[in-house]
């Protein structure tokens, strides 16, 4: 009864909604209740047997066969247009500026297209020329960007660790100096590289993090992001320039790569959990810092080391003189230092205070 019952009301629901969206498909009788052959029925939407367990109704959706055609047609239309697109891209675009570059070099970025490029995004590169009119010959840094290093800051401020924080920062870096001696000894120029490969990361963590907290947070950030980026840049520098003096060996750059990845992790989560000490462990670093290359001084003054031409980088850096030396250089870099020094142990200093670095406006201007 429930089986008669049911192939009722399918029937019923077919004769009504059939005509608009099925058709109704009767099998050839087989051997077996329900098999059959049914011809030109590509997808079986539903089936019940009949009364007589010989016979099977087979709804197939005729719209199946509309939906196929509309994919297909779209499938060529859209196999047309790449066919056009492509030929397109063969043909010559003409320019705001009347200046005709193929289509398909402009993607590929060619030395002689770079004119269309140019004009296409509308960015010029800038001509920018010295205070003397010569051409300026950096791209990594505009005239602009450069300064006089601090020569006359004190170099032998020291933050007496006193709370449990400042011991456990200090302690650290003082561990880390170890195997540092151990590797560098007295290859001033290799340890300085080294050191500004690690000394560039706080900074734009710090940045990063502050970056990220300020978008959070709908606040700004005191200035403090823009100075921890300075640090950062200012550091990069320092490597840019030393690496004119001291080529790194293959298993320099091999430690440089696993330290970087250590540190850089650590610091990331250190700033995390407690920003004020990781504003301190810096602080300490610049500490070492400036001691190392006060003796890099020490062994340039009795010519241990010698005394070689500044490169010109650091020339047009900081500004110095065009007879500078190595010896210029490192005075200048340990200015900055120690300039880096004050600025991580003062932001420390605000967070033991339980105030938030944008309370106190950042230290702007010095870079």
């Amino acid at each position: 009864m429930i089986t008669r019952g049911a192939s009722r009301l399918a029937r019923s629901m077919v004769s009504h909604v059939g005509p608009r969206y099925y058709s109704i498909i009767r099998p050839v009788a087989g051997n077996e209740a329900g098999n059959g052959v049914v011809t030109g029925a590509p997808f079986n939407f539903l089936h019940v047997n009949s009364t007589n367990g010989f016979e099977k109704t087979m709804v197939t959706y005729v719209r199946y066969f509309s939906t196929m055609n509309s994919h297909n047609t779209s499938t060529m239309n859209s196999s047309d247009k790449e066919k056009n697109d492509k030929h397109n891209g063969q043909r010559k675009v003409d320019q705001s500026d009347g200046t005709e570059v193929n289509a398909t070099a402009l993607s590929s970025g060619g030395n002689n297209n770079n004119k269309g490029i140019v004009s296409y995004w509308g960015i010029q590169p800038p001509k920018v020329t010295k205070e003397d009119g010569t051409p300026w010959k950096w791209s990594c840094f505009m005239p602009w960007e450069t300064y006089k290093a601090d020569l006359l800051i004190d170099m032998k401020k020291h933050h007496e660790p006193i709370t449990l924080l400042d011991k456990v920062a200090y302690w650290t870096v003082k561990a880390l100096r170890v195997p540092t001696d151990l590797f560098f000894q007295r290859r001033y120029g290799c340890r300085a590289m080294m050191l500004e490969t690690v000394a560039a990361v706080p900074g734009m963590v710090g940045a990063m993090l502050l970056h990220c907290k300020s978008l959070r947070r709908f606040e700004h950030s005191g200035g403090w992001i823009k100075a921890l980026l300075e640090e950062a840049e200012n550091e990069r520098m320092h490597l840019m320039t030393f690496i004119e003096v001291s080529k790194p060996k293959w298993y320099e750059r091999v430690l440089v790569l696993i330290t970087q990845g250590i540190f850089f992790n650590v610091y990331f989560m250190t700033y995390i959990l407690s920003p004020k000490l990781a504003h301190r462990i810096v602080g300490y670093l610049e500490e070492e810092a400036i001691h190392s290359y006060t003796q890099f001084l020490k062994e340039l003054d009795e010519g241990n080391i010698e005394n070689v031409a500044a490169p010109a980088i650091a020339i047009d850096y900081w500004r110095l003189t065009q007879d500078a030396t190595l010896k210029d250089v490192v005075m200048v870099v340990r200015a900055d230092e120690a300039h880096h020094r004050d600025v991580n142990h003062f932001a420390s200093d605000i967070y033991y205070r339980g105030q938030e670095l944008k309370d106190s406006p950042a230290p702007l201007g010095y870079h």
